[in-house]
């Protein structure tokens, strides 16, 4: 256990305890920080406090942090398609099947199982033991570009651009039917199913916004080829927007119809973009992958 302690300062004082923790302990993300509120590891002069508490001038906190859980992931030697690499992250191209962390029924063959073995403890803690190193996510079936954080720093530098909407996250998908705008723009908040809690959907009941835009590469006999770009990064986000407009990506049978899946094998997505800032250096950073092979046979198929 590792016990700090803080003087509230005048710049500070009028700040909620969530707010004004992260800027004294600058490693500690606001969503850590709200954890050790709940579990009552941060107390403001020698009492309990929640997150909206108000702090003053010559307040007293401490931050306990407890000792870090004993991971009980496996590393595995699982081959990386590595696309860019330094001290502090890298960026990953994940195939499609491949899951992104451990859960029930996956405990074995994620990337971050492949990420262990790699990085060793070279990985960011903010996410637990179950996802380090995990920013942010794509689906099992979807396949493309992560990025990965190896420290806490680097971690909430880049979860701040997410946050902010100024990371960028281009996809490419073939959806079901014929899209006739160029162009376009899908605003709608997404929230849970209101009948499938293993489902997300467009709603206007506990959700968020979320904007998706779009583009048309190409069209083919019953079905358009996109360029996506995400203002936002709901659940499903693209998945769900795209069967609210009627044309659901392409094996996607869970938000399309489950029972033509194309001679696909899950949804075809494909994380093709990622841009950021990089966390430590300010250098913006870009990468894009190539449209993977199963993508490309599928076009062959419908064109």
């Amino acid at each position: 256990m590792e016990l700090n302690k803080f003087l509230v300062t005048s710049d500070i004082a009028g700040s909620r305890l969530d707010k004004a923790v992260p800027i004294l302990c600058p490693e500690l993300s606001r969503n850590a920080v709200q954890q050790l509120i709940d579990e009552e590891n941060i107390l403001v002069n020698g009492k309990k406090s929640n997150k909206k508490t108000t702090v003053n001038a010559g307040d007293v906190i401490e931050v306990i942090l407890p000792e870090p859980k004993i991971l009980s992931v496996d590393p595995e030697n699982i081959p990386l398609d590595i696309v860019y690499e330094d001290e502090h992250l890298l960026v990953v191209n994940k195939p499609k099947g491949m899951v992104v962390h451990p859960a029930a029924g996956n405990y074995n063959g994620t990337l971050v199982n492949a990420l262990l073995y790699h990085c060793g403890d070279s990985l960011s803690g903010i996410n637990g033991v179950i996802r380090p190193g995990i920013v942010h996510r794509i689906d099992k079936d979807t396949s493309g570009l992560l990025v990965v954080a190896k420290n806490d720093i680097a971690h909430k530098g880049l979860a701040e651009q997410i946050k902010e909407h100024s990371f960028t996250r281009v996809y490419n998908t073939v959806v079901v039917g014929n899209i006739k705008d160029d162009f376009g723009t899908i605003d709608a908040p997404i929230g849970r199913h209101p009948k499938d809690r293993k489902k997300q959907a467009v709603t206007d009941k506990n959700s968020r916004n979320a904007v998706t835009h779009f583009e048309v590469l190409e069209r083919y006999n019953g079905f358009t080829f996109l360029k996506v770009r995400l203002e936002t990064g709901r659940t499903h986000q693209i998945r769900v927007h795209m069967a609210y407009r009627g044309t659901p990506v392409a094996g996607d049978v869970v938000y399309g119809n489950p029972k033509k899946t194309y001679g696909l094998q899950g949804q075809c997505l494909n994380a093709s973009t990622i841009g950021f800032v990089h966390p430590i250096t300010g250098e913006y950073l870009e990468f894009t992958t190539e449209l993977p092979t199963y993508f490309k046979d599928f076009l062959r198929r419908i064109s």
